[in-house]
């Protein structure tokens, strides 16, 4: 699998962090792990195959997450790079995610779903196994942060990702995310975090040492890391692995 970062930022205008949204490709297809407005000009920006996008995961309802499935579809209504395109686009998330895209449709009879090709509204249920892409098995687990939210646990053949998206600290995640090659957490905050629904470092290295992946990486970064040295405070806190710092356009193999 290729993880490629589109958006380490949160809601709040960064000039280097976009919002949330990662681009997951492996032999089955490609994976828009959440969809935020800026996504879209991200993925033009990385030079990705937009057209041929197979699944879209939101993981919650907040703007910064899913703000952008209703301009992505505006786009492929009318775009020649889909005219031709006859597989269906299917979209994973919550009970109401059907809901919340007739919402966005409405608003102005966009016709969002008047494609050349079907898109599918897969609405799943916490803890029952579904597949995501062909081959790719996934798992989601209700988080701390609204009731709509959730992480995501992907197995292919031996190789196994999370996402938790955004989080309150709950101990029992790090068993969801258990020994995976690549835990991909939220870190919104240094220190001393002003609500208890994302996550603090030490939030966070706790629960890395806990789930024990092969590899952490930590997003959804406020502007309080933008004077941070994050290796040297990491490595203050012990994570037992190797932790990165996402970035903006960053790419990894797992």
């Amino acid at each position: 699998m290729e993880l490629i970062v589109l958006g380490s930022g949160t809601a709040e205008p960064h000039p280097r962090r976009s919002s949330s949204s990662y681009w997951l490709r492996n032999g089955g297809g490609t994976l828009l792990l959440d969809c935020s407005a800026s996504s879209i000009h991200r993925i033009a920006q990385e030079g990705l195959d937009w057209a041929n996008l197979d699944a879209i995961w939101i993981s919650h309802f907040h703007l910064d997450h899913c703000g952008g499935v209703a301009p992505f579809l505006f786009a492929t209504r009318r775009a020649s790079a889909t005219r031709a395109r006859k597989k269906p686009l299917r979209i994973f998330g919550a009970p109401g995610l059907r809901a919340l895209i007739e919402t966005f449709d409405g608003a102005n009879n966009y016709r969002l779903f008047d494609q050349p090709f079907a898109v599918e509204i897969i609405e799943i249920e916490p803890l029952e196994k579904f597949q995501i892409l062909d081959g790719v098995e996934a798992v989601a687990y209700s988080t701390a942060h609204t009731a709509d939210s959730h992480a995501l646990h992907l197995r292919e053949n031996e190789a196994t990702f999370v996402y938790t998206a955004d989080t309150g600290f709950d101990e029992t995640l790090a068993t969801f995310a258990r020994r995976v090659d690549l835990l991909l957490m939220e870190c919104s905050f240094v220190r001393n975090k002003p609500v208890q629904k994302h996550l603090e470092l030490a939030e966070a290295v706790q629960l890395v040492r806990r789930a024990e992946p092969k590899r952490a990486m930590l997003t959804h970064f406020y502007a309080e890391w933008d004077d941070v040295n994050f290796d040297e405070e990491v490595r203050r806190l012990s994570p037992g692995c190797e932790v990165i710092e996402a970035m903006d356009g960053l790419r990894i193999k797992f």
